[in-house]
């Protein structure tokens, strides 16, 4: 099992690229009252038939021609489920994947939320082309990242450039810490 849910972001968003996506939609929302953590992860990729979205929770499958098993999806199941917390995937083929996962984080079999701001940071600057939209959001505070926005803003300057990839970094971590202080 991964040992932070950050690395379970990523490992599910690494899917949703290589499933064809333009659009990755992140979701993480604490409830700090109700000891819940629920994550989100939509895309816009190739989507599963019936028959993939069935067997996409077994371990033992995939369809990487690079590895014979799959354990990011089994993981992220795995783990909200040993935590009290419920795990959705729901997917339709040319339309895309959702996978939803529910954590209690009251519960000692919870794993840390870990450093979710290097992970999002990561997959914005190394997935140039997509687009990618990520929501931080705790009790009723909350801020997005959305890439087409700071695109529009910066033009064809890469997100890889020093001072932009600086901003990013500081933009998530100043909203996540603003986001937090309730």
């Amino acid at each position: 099992m991964l040992p932070e849910i950050s690395l379970n972001v990523l490992d599910i968003a690494q899917n949703s690229i290589k499933a064809g996506a333009s659009l990755v939609e992140i979701k993480v929302s604490i409830m700090r009252e109700e000891h819940l953590l629920t994550l989100s992860i939509e895309d816009d990729g190739c989507g599963m038939d019936a028959e993939q979205l069935e067997r996409v929770i077994d371990p033992f499958f995939t369809s990487r021609s690079t590895r014979k098993i799959g354990l990011g999806v089994p993981f992220l199941k795995q783990a909200a489920e040993a935590s009290g917390g419920n795990f959705r995937i729901s997917s339709e083929v040319n339309v895309g994947t959702c996978v939803s996962a529910t954590f209690h984080t009251d519960n000692i079999d919870c794993m840390p939320l870990g450093d979710i701001n290097s992970t999002i940071f990561s997959l914005v600057t190394t997935n140039e082309e997509l687009n990618f939209v990520y929501t931080y959001r705790v009790n009723e505070k909350e801020f997005t990242l959305d890439t087409r926005e700071i695109r529009e803003i910066l033009g064809d300057v890469s997100f890889q450039n020093g001072e932009v990839s600086s901003f990013l970094r500081e933009y998530l971590s100043e909203n996540q810490l603003e986001v937090e202080q309730q």
